[in-house]
């Protein structure tokens, strides 16, 4: 079953129907499904949104049954992920929240206040990663705007890295790069990987350098002081790192003193920068 079609699975009935009957190629480009109260749905492709115009605008009954699918109907279960905006909703997905926030009982804002939701589809690329990882492997930080593709070339880089036979520890906070469920990693992220999911970069991290004896330790949108400092006590371990960020350009980079401290401090010694436009991705590599 692809992502958008996973993704899918948690519309509400009729949306549900009409979102499967889309032609093929809004199924394949898709990255995101957008549902905003009294608006029709979207679907977003790289930096383009197509408003659905045969669909009826979203409703509040909607939102919730969006939530009620993506929590097993229990909402309270996903009360800690919830207040930080979000809900992993297995297979790699995540639900973005956005509305009222009310402070007060837990997960309660989202029922009274839910307004948007962005329902991120995950792909697996196979092969992307490639050309990355043909030498040696050094620690390697991947930055691009939001959408851009970092987990994607993250998941196939940490695939391809296994596979050759390096130990990666994956700290996978939001469960979207390994999609783990009960059943295991719901992606592949190959034979030498061993998945700490939905714990904290900065406990995660730490617990797998102690338990799991790292050659790669991997972990997704560090950008909290707590993940910049996890990072710099990492790379003393002996375990190189592979990891992402949020920056859109160079620029952005230079207003990011603390990234730019990682960099000095040779905690990262390459860069890879993901550009994308309506024509595809491109990509950018820089040693340090």
């Amino acid at each position: 079953m692809s992502g958008f079609d996973t993704a899918v699975r948690l519309m509400p009935g009729e949306m549900r129907v009409g979102l499967a009957a889309l032609p093929r190629e809004y199924r394949e480009e898709a990255q995101e499904i957008r549902l905003r109260l009294g608006r029709r749905p979207a679907l977003t492709t790289g930096r383009e949104e197509r408003e659905l115009m045969a669909f009826p605008a979203v409703r509040k009954d909607d939102l919730l049954r969006v939530l009620e699918l993506a929590t097993g109907a229990s909402p309270y279960a996903a009360a800690e992920s919830m207040r930080h905006g979000y809900i992993n909703a297995g297979a790699g997905i995540r639900i973005g929240l956005c509305g009222r926030m009310r402070p007060g009982a837990e997960g309660a804002w989202a029922q009274n206040g839910l307004t948007s939701v962005c329902v991120r589809i995950p792909r697996e690329v196979r092969g992307c990663a490639e050309r990355f990882c043909a030498g040696p492997f050094v620690s390697t930080l991947i930055l691009s705007p939001p959408g851009a593709g970092k987990t994607t070339l993250l998941r196939d880089m940490v695939r391809v890295l296994s596979d050759r036979g390096e130990r990666v520890s994956l700290c996978d906070e939001r469960g979207e790069v390994a999609g783990f469920s009960a059943d295991g990693p719901g992606f592949d992220v190959g034979r030498c990987t061993d998945v700490l999911s939905e714990a904290p970069k900065s406990r995660g991290a730490m617990q797998l350098l102690r338990t799991m004896s790292p050659q790669i330790l991997a972990m997704d949108e560090i950008g909290d002081p707590e993940d910049i400092n996890t990072c710099r006590t990492a790379g003393g371990c002996g375990a190189a790192l592979l990891a992402t960020a949020h920056a859109g350009s160079e620029r952005d980079w230079e207003k990011k003193p603390f990234f730019r401290a990682l960099a000095e401090e040779k905690v990262f010694e390459r860069l890879i920068w993901i550009a994308a436009d309506p024509d595809g991705r491109s990509y950018r590599e820089v040693r340090l």
